[in-house]
């Protein structure tokens, strides 16, 4: 995977990482400590995820660069 396949996987990660924090604005208005508990849990995972693809871009960029130089 290139750097620049990771940077897009990671901004479709924070488009996600947005849409549940959008969920969880909403359900903030209902009381469903349930699902709340859940949106909660998904967007630690989301941006886990989204840290791991920023940490394999930078890799992949400095191997890249090593790559011309």
């Amino acid at each position: 995977m290139s750097s620049r396949e990771s940077l897009a996987r990671a901004e479709q990660l924070l488009a996600r990482l947005e849409s549940t924090r959008g969920e969880l604005e909403r359900l903030s208005q209902t009381e469903d400590a349930d699902r709340a508990l859940e949106i909660l849990g998904e967007l630690a995972e989301l941006s886990r995820a989204v840290e791991e693809e920023l940490q394999r871009a930078k890799r992949e960029a400095e191997e890249e660069s090593d790559a011309r130089s």
